[in-house]
């Protein structure tokens, strides 16, 4: 299995990516944390494109909207790249689409095969935790059902066994919701890492690394 999870995009780990993925090619891009957001999400998409565009890959947005209750076919199209990149937004919209798509089931069983790798940053890397307890106070559930038609749901991909927690001292925490959420994991004692948007998460065959920038 071969992950990569970030705080804020690379971190500053970009090579360690391409270590990774080997050439840079394709990249299946799935935007749907987005979706609770109309008005931003096509510039959202874009801001992520330019990036990988200047690392060598080849980004192609990858809608798990139009996979609703095919996950058949959502595989046979998954197979086709060599990794997905799963930006940032609202976790808990991002979990309904993997469920209203099968990704929740299909992403876990291709990782498990060494099919693709797997590069998510922020709520695309706290979804591979064991559960999305704690993020209430930095992504809003309420956004779920209006954005995906069902409730919202609190396991993650169980990919990691730790909770990430993301945007640790950064800007796009101005309220300080990500120390004071470690705070809560360390009182509960919920095992966890704490990522500056400069830190990664990665998996390479065996164990997680935490990589600190």
């Amino acid at each position: 299995m071969r992950l990569f999870l970030a705080s804020y995009r690379f971190g500053a780990f970009a090579d360690r990516l391409a270590g990774l993925v080997g050439t840079p090619g394709r990249v299946a891009v799935i935007p749907n944390a987005c979706d609770a957001w109309p008005a931003a999400w096509a510039s959202a998409v874009t801001s992520d494109l330019k990036p990988l565009q200047q690392h060598g890959y080849s980004p192609e947005v990858f809608d798990l909207r139009d996979y609703v209750d095919q996950p058949d076919r959502l595989e046979k199209h998954l197979r086709e790249f060599p990794m997905v990149w799963v930006r940032g937004g609202n976790t808990f919209v991002l979990r309904a689409q993997f469920a209203r798509s099968g990704a929740d089931s299909v992403l876990p069983a291709l990782l498990r095969e060494d099919a693709l790798v797997y590069a998510g940053y922020s709520a695309g890397a706290c979804l591979l935790g064991p559960d999305l307890h704690g993020l209430e106070t930095m992504d809003d559930p309420a956004e779920v059902l209006p954005a995906t038609g069902i409730e919202p749901q609190w396991d993650g991909l169980g990919l990691v066994d730790r909770r990430l927690v993301v945007h640790l001292d950064s800007p796009a925490d101005p309220d300080g919701e990500s120390a004071k959420m470690v705070a809560r994991c360390r009182a509960e004692g919920f095992p966890h890492w704490a990522l500056t948007d400069d830190d990664v998460v990665m998996v390479d065959g065996g164990r997680p690394q935490l990589l600190r920038g």
